[in-house]
């Protein structure tokens, strides 16, 4: 009896510490602060994906646990964008275009006025696009992979690129 319930225990602790053990992936992005993730993205020649939010913004919450945690999105991203968090509230130093500014002031600079929202950059800063509120995982993949693929770029509209994409 003792043998059996000592064999019991230790399946028990097994099942316990294989649950809780550390995933083999992270469950989030790598994300960079402005400054750090423009150097990065300007060296690597890649795009840049800001995520502007604020603290009490539910949304924003919504978007790091349902869409940036998605290891599709995670994926994609870590290969063809340098990620960049950005509290659109907070006065942390952030260069760009040869001036000073601060978190808040470069959001208002991006004429951000609501949360979440994306931004977009190319490898050399420039503005490519903002992308207000939140976006479901599948449709926020797309929009990686039609500025990350280079589409944009070769004129195809959003539109049509969706299309071609989801054949709707």
């Amino acid at each position: 009896m003792n043998r059996i319930l000592g064999s019991l225990i230790a399946c028990f602790a097994l099942v316990i510490t294989l649950g809780t053990a550390a995933p083999t992936h992270a469950s989030t992005p790598v994300w960079r602060d402005w400054n750090t993730g423009l150097k990065e993205a300007a060296s690597a020649g890649r795009p840049v994906l800001v995520d502007v939010y604020t603290d009490w913004c539910t949304w924003c919450k919504r978007m790091d646990q349902d869409v940036y945690t998605r290891p599709e999105v995670r994926e994609y991203l870590s290969q063809h964008f340098v990620m960049v968090k950005l509290n659109a509230e907070y006065s942390t130093p952030a260069r760009y275009d040869g001036k000073q500014y601060t978190s808040r002031t470069l959001a208002e600079r991006f004429r951000v006025n609501g949360y979440p929202t994306t931004i977009f950059l190319r490898a050399d800063g420039n503005h490519i696009a903002n992308v207000p509120g939140y976006v479901p995982a599948d449709r926020f993949l797309l929009l990686l992979r039609y500025i990350g693929d280079g589409h944009m770029d070769r004129g195809v509209s959003y539109d049509d690129f969706v299309k071609q994409k989801t054949g709707n």
